[in-house]
């Protein structure tokens, strides 16, 4: 039985018009009845259930009388609820409690990426806008935890081993990630006994859980990966349920709507939650697919019940999806650090956000307008020029135009703006009768501090030679003429009726005279650029690094240089009230911001790559005491993950063998052995090949941590193989009782190693205990594990 609550429904309806004879018979064993109608449906615990004992007749005859009294209450419609506990469940809980939380206020400072998500958590109690390329589940949840016990996000985590002051609640902070890491081990022993093992067995994955070092030191952290697991395992688990309910029923739909809505929020922790999306998807599949053959099904039956399973399941992963951004963006109001990694629309929209561009701004772009121009997707950075040309020559022999450099800069600087001019007009200033730009209008844009116009021609740029370099052109007298007009196209003219706005319209840019389109390339220029990003002009005009959008705006009221200058240099950067965006526009912008940000770190000395996961050759250093060298080090349990690799080899050598002996028409087992075989399996295999492949396709740094979902798998396939390995003595040894007992002899044993080296380097997941040079060279039994020594 599990240990989370489970409600079952049924519903009864009695007919007035029945005799009541009959009636009084049915109320009066109404109690067995109900006893044994609920042993012959399936059932999703864990336990078979005992038959209920018979009524005596007493019983039977009180309940008649009691009965009869009630006899005119119509309960046409009635559920009962159950609530169901199992002591392995229970056990497994509290075990996990226990070293979950033992000590959990230890260390009294920042550990390892505490510094970004507890950072994250403030801001959230503090309505203050933040940017992480994950979803905001996991610190929702913290934050509701801190919040909820008073605290105010005053703490600024600076750098990791940074003291909590007082007012840091470290448990309730704390709380989340450790409760999650506490239910881990009851919901994978649930799982174990939904694909049909033994309880032992099933006990025994739940205990490898509670032992293995890795998943105890995320789960007593600020740290996600305890509850991405969780929420991970529980769809799995509620997916397996739903699979076996029948079909349309009370039970199936709630499993149907908790297993979506737990698979969609361990995606809303983290997007590698996605990968146990796909393997319940698969799962949901198999099970429709072994479905097919079965002919009291009518096509019209099993199609309802797909298009039904998809309906169900796409609903709740959008509403759960899309809800937890809505709180999200309800929570973050407030401007903040990370606001200009959004568009300046986005900004705009943030209480005391971006300054001096909406607050008196004018909104219609036209010619002397002065504007800055934004990149708006991927990397923050504004169009800028300054007085430096390209040099003569690269460092590859290429020559250059020697023109004036045009960069994107990502600080806000008076180099940034530039006037927007009708080619047919020689003043900068704007016109007493309007002249506004839109869609198609070919301009110029005339640098402000330099007053050169924007210049492309068709010479390699320095960074990328299959692009135009830009330029602010520099008359040298030589043959070679200015390329000075640029075409606006609005990408989103129909917001604004092919109008160009100030902040909300992204344009392109494409260069008259070659078709190429203004482009940030996503190159750093050498010493000579000043280590500012390349702009160039690409004729691939279909990029996203080719969209901007004007950012500050105002017209030129000054026909002198000098004043144009001056005005630009005195603007003041004030805030400004915010602007309204629709809560379909943030989001839409905030998920294409979180797929182009992704964490590019090139390298970290605790980096490790996916080969080296497996055998655990690399650990992860967390904290290290300023007094001693007592620390808090990321290492799995040895034991578990060298057996639990073994483990994957095992079940795909069982598979090829049964394979072959069935293709030789050889049935080694029964076909209920061969099914429970096939599909306890494929579910461990699949989940740990689908959580652990895509990281050799990923370019960007990796740590020890990214492998605990897979881990999570293999631990599963690992109990899976133990109990395949007693069932296959059994059957073919000759004297099983006796290989069977010297088999669990191996397994106790195994056992007993798991639990040596869990509490052998538990020292290191506490980090309580204080350790001289020698006893963490003892720990060190590899080369390549980075334990730290810095006292004797």
């Amino acid at each position: 039985m599990d240990a989370a609550s489970e409600a079952t429904e049924t519903t009864t309806v009695r007919s007035r018009k029945a005799q009541k004879k009959q009636q009084q018979q049915k109320r009066s064993t109404s109690m067995e009845t109900d006893g044994n109608e609920r042993l012959d449906r399936p059932s999703a615990s864990d336990e078979p259930e005992k038959c209920l004992n018979e009524t005596n007749p007493k019983e039977s005859s009180s309940s008649v009388v009691e009965n009869a009294i009630f006899e005119e209450v119509d309960d046409r419609f009635s559920f009962a609820i159950r609530l169901e506990f199992n002591a392995a469940t229970v056990g497994l809980f509290l075990l996990s409690f226990l070293t979950r939380f033992y000590r959990i206020t230890h260390p009294r400072g920042v550990v390892f990426d505490e510094i970004h998500f507890g950072k994250f958590v403030s801001l959230y109690l503090k309505n203050t806008f933040y940017f992480d390329q994950h979803p905001p589940l996991g610190k929702l949840l913290i934050a509701g935890a801190a919040g909820a016990v008073g605290y105010s996000g005053s703490f600024e985590f600076p750098k990791i081993g940074s003291e909590y002051d007082a007012s840091v609640p470290i448990l309730a902070l704390r709380f989340v990630p450790a409760l999650c890491g506490s239910l881990l081990a009851p919901v994978v022993y649930s799982i174990l006994r939904q694909v049909k093992l033994g309880q032992g067995v099933s006990i025994l994955g739940g205990l490898l859980i509670i032992l293995d070092n890795a998943l105890l030191t995320h789960s007593r952290f600020i740290l996600m990966e305890s509850v991405l697991l969780f929420f991970a395992a529980l769809g799995i688990l509620t997916v397996l349920k739903f699979l076996q309910a029948e079909p349309f029923s009370v039970r199936w739909w709630s499993m149907g709507t908790i297993a979506a809505g737990s698979l969609t929020a361990a995606v809303c922790v983290k997007f590698v939650g996605f990968y146990s999306y796909l393997l319940a998807m698969y799962i949901i599949g198999r099970h429709i697919w072994m479905e097919l053959p079965d002919r009291r099904k009518s096509n019209a039956y099993i199609l309802f019940k797909v298009i039904a399973k998809a309906i169900l399941i796409v609903s709740v992963s959008v509403a759960v999806y899309v809800g937890c951004f809505y709180l999200h963006f309800a929570t973050l109001y407030k401007a903040g650090p990370h606001d200009n990694v959004m568009t300046s629309a986005f900004q705009a929209s943030l209480e005391g956000g971006l300054a001096s561009i909406t607050k008196g701004q004018p909104l219609r772009v036209q010619h002397g307008s002065q504007i800055t121009l934004k990149h708006t997707h991927g990397r923050v950075c504004w169009l800028h020029s300054h007085t430096h040309v390209y040099p003569i020559k690269y460092k590859d022999g290429r020559g250059s135009s020697h023109q004036q450099q045009v960069t994107c800069y990502g600080f806000k600087d008076v180099n940034n703006w530039w006037i927007v001019k009708r080619p047919n007009k020689d003043s900068l200033m704007v016109d007493d009768e309007p002249d506004y730009i839109e869609h198609g209008d070919v301009i110029q844009l005339v640098h402000g501090v330099t007053s050169r116009a924007l210049n492309s021609h068709d010479v390699a740029s320095a960074m990328s030679p299959l692009c135009q370099e830009v330029s602010c052109y520099i008359d040298y007298n030589i043959s070679m003429p200015g390329n000075l007009l640029w075409r606006v196209e609005i990408l989103n003219g129909k917001e604004s009726k092919n109008k160009w706005h100030a902040i909300t319209s992204q344009v392109r840019l494409v260069h008259v005279n070659t078709t190429a389109a203004l482009k940030y390339t996503g190159e750093q220029l050498p010493d000579w650029g000043f280590n500012q990003f390349e702009v160039a002009a690409d004729r691939r005009q279909q990029t996203i690094d080719t969209i901007w959008n004007v950012e500050e705006h105002r017209y030129t009221q000054h026909k002198d240089k000098k004043d144009v200058l001056n005005k630009l240099l005195a603007t003041e950067m004030i805030p400004t009230e915010p602007t309204r965006l629709s809560f379909w526009n943030k989001f839409s912008e905030l998920q294409l911001k979180m797929l182009l940000h992704a964490d590019k770190l090139e390298s970290h000395m605790y980096s490790s790559e996916p080969h080296e996961w497996p055998l655990m050759d690399k650990g992860i250093a967390y904290w290290i005491d300023s007094e001693s060298n007592a620390q808090i080090h990321l290492l799995g349990n040895l034991v578990i993950w060298y057996s639990a690799t073994l483990a994957i080899l095992m079940y795909v050598g069982f598979l090829v063998f049964y394979l072959i002996r069935r293709r030789r028409e050889m049935y080694d087992l029964e076909p209920v052995e061969w099914d429970r075989f096939r599909l306890g399996g494929e579910i461990f295999l699949a989940g740990y090949l689908i959580h652990y492949l895509p990281y050799f396709f990923v370019e960007r740094t990796l740590f020890l941590y990214n492998y605990l979902p897979a881990l999570l798998f293999k631990v599963m396939l690992l109990c899976f193989v133990l109990d395949h390995c007693q069932l296959a003595l059994r059957k073919f040894v000759k004297q099983p009782a006796l290989v069977v007992g010297i088999f669990r002899a191996i397994v106790v044993a195994w056992f007993a190693g798991v639990i040596y080296f869990f509490q052998r380097f538990s020292v290191l997941s506490y980090g309580t205990t204080a350790l001289s040079a020698d006893d963490v060279l003892e720990l060190r039994l590899k080369d390549t594990w980075d334990l730290i020594v810095h006292k004797p």
